[in-house]
């Protein structure tokens, strides 16, 4: 009865209290079932006392019943054990996705105006962004969200690529200074709302409106919020809302990795700056473009790394609870000046920032750890950075990177097969793949 209790009511969700008290009255009822099994017989004329019987020499025909009992009590045992073992695999595999993580897919675009694109999608940059400082929630990097489109027809195949168990969709409307803001939460699995509004609002309240979707989500998600998480979700990084459109303008190039675009970006983030020189995250997004322009061919090292810690001090000068400031500077003292102390630190900063920052964790994995030889700390940390966001390339290929460097090279060489399949024509895993081919002698076998 105790196996029936923990391995079937689990399965039908009947609440854990209800185990406990059946297990509990089993304990105290058992003593007293045993006295009386001891002390009476069950016969066909009813309850008679043992010694009574064993005087008369009368055995009760209940014996062989009891018999047919056990046996069919352990085979009952045996069919509740393995129900039990595939019940509990399942609840483990479930369990492998967190409830409380979520993916924002791409906002929908309602404007009259095509080119308010870049608007919708810093919007919902920028509410990934808030709903990332908050470290009881998984939140799916942009990078990997941007391949969905607006309104998907398969959501529970979406969350399952994604690893998260809830989906934030979402349209924006933008007419002259006011914006019209729907949103909807939803259960991926079973396609249940879990939560949607409409925010019709002035272009100057943009800030509130992310601030009160990003707690909203927390609330509903019943992720607990620390002082400094409430205070870093409700921030109004800037009060002009011009320099605002222009710092999305540039997220919107930036997004697009390439060397014309990181051109683009750098040009929209100097007139945000324009706009309002107190502005940090601009500040940020140019140290950002700086530090990645080298490996896009954009720029030389030599041009770009100064300017990327310049921007990114400057920056974190104005708000030192930047991840991303962080990150880029620890990115550029080590490509630049090969500090691995300082970039240590300003990468394990970015990451108590912002947990779900997978950049930061990639950089320090890549850059850090993996030189060190800190292998075991690396591969923990490439590997969260592919959680936070599972469908960025140069992730994936880092990630092969840091087992190649493990010596782990038959696994690399399987990760970045895998890569090669998401994009044939990325020429970072080529070259990582050629590197661990030609350490296992195979160089012909590409």
């Amino acid at each position: 009865m105790i196996q029936v209790a923990t391995q079937v009511f689990p399965f039908f969700e009947i609440p854990n209290w209800t185990v406990r008290l059946v297990v509990l009255l089993l304990v105290i009822g058992f003593p007293i079932a045993l006295i009386i099994a001891w002390a009476f017989e069950l016969t066909p004329q009813g309850l008679k006392r043992t010694e009574t019987l064993d005087k008369s020499g009368v055995v009760p025909s209940t014996k062989k019943a009891w018999i047919y009992v056990v046996v069919i009590a352990a085979a009952v045992s045996v069919g509740l054990f393995f129900l039990g073992r595939y019940t509990a695999s399942n609840r483990i595999v479930k369990a492998a996705v967190p409830e409380k993580s979520i993916a924002v897919l791409p906002f929908a675009n309602l404007s009259r105006d095509p080119d308010n694109a870049y608007f919708a999608a810093g919007i919902q940059d920028e509410i990934i962004t808030r709903l990332a400082k908050i470290t009881e929630l998984k939140v799916i990097s942009c990078s990997s969200t941007q391949r969905f489109k607006s309104a998907p027809d398969d959501l529970p195949a979406i969350a399952k690529q994604l690893g998260v168990t809830n989906i934030l969709e979402g349209s924006v409307q933008r007419s002259a200074d006011q914006v019209r803001i729907n949103v909807q939460l939803t259960k991926a699995e079973s396609d249940g709302h879990l939560w949607a509004d409409t925010f019709d609002r002035k272009l100057t309240d943009i800030f509130q409106i992310e601030s009160e979707i990003a707690k909203t989500i927390a609330e509903t998600l019943q992720a607990k919020l620390t002082g400094s998480e409430q205070h870093a979700i409700a921030a109004q990084p800037t009060k002009n809302t011009e320099a605002h459109q222009l710092y999305l303008k540039g997220r919107y190039f930036w997004n697009k990795r390439s060397a014309a675009d990181f051109k683009t970006a750098i040009g929209y983030f100097q007139q945000s700056i324009d706009k309002d020189p107190g502005f940090a995250l601009a500040y940020a997004g140019l140290a950002d473009t700086y530090v990645l322009m080298p490996g896009y061919a954009a720029s030389s090292p030599k041009d770009s790394l100064p300017k990327a810690k310049g921007a990114a001090r400057k920056a974190l000068e104005l708000d030192t609870t930047l991840a991303e400031a962080h990150a880029s500077l620890g990115q550029a003292l080590l490509a630049y000046d090969f500090n691995f102390t300082e970039a240590g630190r300003e990468f394990e900063r970015a990451i108590e920032l912002n947990p779900n920052y997978a950049t930061a964790h990639q950089w320090y994995a890549e850059s850090v750890l993996t030189p060190l030889g800190r292998f075991a700390e690396a591969i923990a940390e490439i590997n969260h950075a592919r959680d936070l966001d599972p469908l960025s390339v140069v992730i994936n290929a880092d990630v092969g990177g840091v087992l190649f460097n493990a010596r782990k090279y038959d696994e690399a060489i399987q990760q970045l097969r895998k890569t090669l399949e998401m994009d044939p024509g990325f020429y970072y895993t080529h070259w990582n793949l050629s590197q661990v081919l030609e350490m296992k002698g195979l160089p012909s076998k590409r």
